[in-house]
């Protein structure tokens, strides 16, 4: 879990072109939207593409995208739990 988490951390910088962020400066457990590290809805959208195309994964609703979307962490476990084959 925790290589997927600092996986993780990278393709969101590299994804959203966050080029002042390092992977240390991402609190695993913090917000993603909002407070914490920041991002718009735009950048939820990117993170829905990049979990598609990297991990197979689709978030079905805003509902459940909420928990997802918490933090790093929880995107991380959302993607354990619903890759395909998995």
């Amino acid at each position: 879990m925790e290589a997927l988490v600092e996986k993780l951390k990278t393709q969101i910088i590299e994804s959203l072109k966050l080029s002042d962020v390092t992977t240390d400066e991402i609190d695993p457990d913090a917000p993603l939207i909002g407070e914490g590290l920041g991002l718009d809805s735009i950048d939820t959208l990117e993170l829905l593409v990049l979990l598609e195309k990297e991990y197979g994964v689709t978030v079905p609703d805003v509902n459940v995208g909420r928990d997802v979307f918490k933090s790093v962490r929880s995107l991380a476990e959302y993607i354990e739990k619903n890759k395909p084959g998995e």
